[in-house]
């Protein structure tokens, strides 16, 4: 059984049909504003950053500690239960030694990037961050970093307030 194609050619609209209404035409002048949350465990996470602090929730049930927080727990499959201040440090759990721009262009210097396990929270639900002053053949597992902030005043809210994690 076959069936045939066809192909019906449109008919484009002119000025005139529209001014004579021979199309249902309607124009609407709208202003469109946008706005959205970050939802409750994130917002609270941006606004500890911007105060140079580090939040987390914790998980009674199972005895995790998330950061960045989360307000269900993805082990337990229920909310977590309370707010935990941890420390601006922590330890490399991975990283990576990038001599490549995001465009892929050929870097001179390379960019060193980590997940570092914040001490305070539970391991190996870390924050990927970049490394500073640091040499790249000293980057290890297991090294020991703290957070660089930017100054109060420069500080917005975002996860860029901590400009790096520098070795203690």
């Amino acid at each position: 059984m076959s069936s045939k194609i066809r192909n019906y050619p449109g008919t484009e609209m002119e000025g005139s049909d529209l001014a004579a209404k021979k199309y249902l035409h309607t124009a609407y002048e709208t202003e469109l504003r946008y706005s959205w949350t970050s939802g409750v465990a994130i917002s609270r996470y941006l606004r500890g950053l911007k105060e140079g602090e580090i939040w987390a929730r914790k998980c009674n049930s199972c005895g995790r500690t998330l950061v960045p927080p989360r307000m269900y727990c993805e082990e337990c499959f229920r909310p977590t239960d309370e707010w935990v201040k941890v420390e601006d440090t922590g330890t490399v759990n991975t990283f990576s030694i990038s001599y490549v721009n995001v465009d892929a262009s050929r870097r001179a210097e390379p960019v060193l990037v980590a997940v570092v396990d914040i001490d305070g929270a539970s391991p190996g639900i870390g924050i990927l961050h970049v490394l500073g002053e640091v040499a790249p053949g000293e980057i290890r597992v297991g090294m020991k970093v703290k957070a660089v902030w930017k100054p109060k005043e420069e500080r917005t809210g975002a996860i860029t307030d901590i400009r790096y994690f520098k070795q203690r």
